[in-house]
């Protein structure tokens, strides 16, 4: 099953957040972690001014993760998985799934065994709701 992106809401999400953590994977799978500042261009967030390593990591690797950090500890975590494709210095990320997290208040797991407060934006594809 196909769920679509509602990127109006990560739109909106994006806006609230002054930079991310762009995460590749080295070719022995240790993490490259850069702070960027994506763009939402037609669907895509284009991150421009990459670096040689995280240009060449996306290129083996495609699976990238970005992660917006809050402005408090109260504040949602932004994060979003997505598919990288490399274009000179610019990387566009085609967002997969998005989720606003924060620990939960209280230390007791969820159904599901989640012991955060998330709120998914967008679905990942196939996962039933």
């Amino acid at each position: 099953m196909s769920i679509p992106v509602e990127l109006p809401k990560l739109a909106d999400a994006i806006a609230r957040y002054r930079f991310a953590y762009l995460m590749t994977a080295s070719e022995h799978g240790a993490p490259h972690v850069v702070a960027v500042v994506p763009v939402l261009q037609g669907g895509e967030l284009a991150v421009s001014n990459t670096g040689r390593r995280t240009r060449e990591n996306a290129q083996r690797q495609s699976a990238v993760g970005l992660v917006w950090p809050p402005q408090s500890e109260s504040d949602y975590s932004l994060i979003v998985d997505g598919t990288a494709a490399v274009s000179g210095e610019l990387l566009r990320i085609t967002p997969t799934r998005a989720v606003l997290h924060r620990p939960a208040p209280s230390a007791q797991p969820k159904a599901g065994g989640c012991a955060s407060d998330c709120v998914e934006l967008i679905a990942r594809a196939g996962a039933e709701r």
